[in-house]
């Protein structure tokens, strides 16, 4: 037994020898098999081919180069103080124990805004920046500024701030308007995120949600969630057709139907803003309602509206307009429904003559009226 283990202690070198020969062979013959196949055809693009002056198609860069810079995310700078001990809220205390409590400033996201002029007028959305007590505009390229307000108008959700910075980024304004079923893209700062662009494509127009007095709004299906509001509603090509205000949503996020204020009404309210501080609408002093059907044909009218209220001291008041009177007419034109008439009035000048065609039992009337100054909105 002795003489059988010397003999494969004796023989174990030459065997392990010979299998890593015989491994080592083998693989230089699988190597070489590999060797003679064909090798793999990988697909590359040549470098004329991957030159991107042009978007390819489907792409919208150069719309979201030519928007995003003016699109600005807006914050508001808290103050708190932060003290360790209850006691520490006594400035006697303070004193006596030599210390001051550390004051921790806060950033708080609002919404997003948009860069409309050179000189640095910035439109964003009356609910972005309500109750705000200090404003910080940040842009894409890193730069920030404190914000001046210039004027807000919660009646069309609106507000225009001001910033001083040398040459702003500023967006181009559409020149024509855009048709439903146009792809639009939504930039903005949602859920304080960080400036993001989605897409989608331009539902419908005159839109009435119901969310502020005066709407005229833009539906998209283009992704708006909060944080956007404020932000820009941008054609292919980069040109601005909306301020980002609102969605329909039942959960909080957004299902496809979102509003716009187009920038034609956009416009004229930061112009108004902007010279007078506010927004300058007619104003008579009536309280209405819808007129039914069945009343409308008795007395033979197209629509009409019953007035509910007349304001004390008010243009309707001085002109002789009384509560049960039905407004058929303003200025030789029917009236259809309160949003019309509305729009119509509101759209005069403080100091404009009119005339209002009422009934009043069997007798049509004809009222002269001076429009008046509409109050400020709370």
């Amino acid at each position: 037994m002795q003489r059988w283990i010397e003999t494969f202690r004796a023989l174990a070198p030459a065997v392990a020898l010979g299998l890593i020969i015989a491994l080592g062979f083998s693989l230089y013959q699988s190597r070489m098999k590999l060797a003679s196949q064909e090798p793999l055809q990988l697909v590359t693009l040549a470098s004329s081919e991957r030159s991107m002056s042009t978007p390819p198609p489907g792409s919208y860069r150069e719309a979201v180069q030519t928007a995003a810079p003016a699109v600005v995310n807006i914050h508001t700078a808290l103050e708190t103080l932060d003290t360790d001990h209850p006691l520490l809220n006594d400035p006697l205390m303070r004193q006596y124990l030599n210390t001051q409590p550390q004051r921790d400033r806060r950033i708080t996201p609002l919404g997003s805004g948009v860069i409309v002029s050179a000189q640095g007028h910035v439109l964003t959305n009356h609910h972005v920046i309500a109750n705000a007590p200090r404003l910080i505009v940040e842009l894409r390229d890193g730069r920030s500024a404190i914000a001046e307000l210039v004027g807000s108008d919660p009646e069309s959700d609106l507000a225009v701030l001001k910033i001083q910075l040398t040459n702003p980024p500023v967006i181009p304004i559409a020149q024509s308007p855009s048709q439903i079923g146009d792809s639009v893209l939504a930039i903005g700062n949602p859920f304080g995120v960080g400036q993001s662009v989605t897409k989608g494509i331009l539902s419908a127009t005159g839109r009435i949600a119901g969310l502020t007095v005066f709407e005229d709004f833009i539906q998209t299906d283009a992704a708006i969630n909060p944080g956007n509001s404020g932000g820009a509603l941008v054609n292919i090509f980069g040109e601005l057709i909306g301020i980002n205000s609102a969605i329909f949503t039942r959960g909080g996020g957004s299902q496809g139907i979102a509003f716009a204020i187009p920038t034609s009404l956009a416009l004229d309210v930061m112009q108004q803003l902007i010279t007078h501080g506010r927004v300058i609408r007619g104003f008579i002093g009536i309280e209405v309602e819808p007129m039914s059907s069945a009343n409308s044909q008795a007395l033979g009218v197209a629509g009409g509206l019953l007035v509910t209220a007349v304001y004390r001291d008010s243009p309707a008041e001085m002109a002789g307009l009384e509560p049960q009177d039905v407004l058929i007419g303003i200025d030789q034109k029917p009236v259809i429904n309160g949003r019309s008439a509305m729009l119509k009035i509101t759209g005069m000048n403080p100091g404009e003559s009119a005339e209002l065609t009422v009934l009043r039992g069997d007798q049509q009337l004809s009222l002269p009226i001076t429009i008046g100054l509409r109050p400020r909105a709370r």
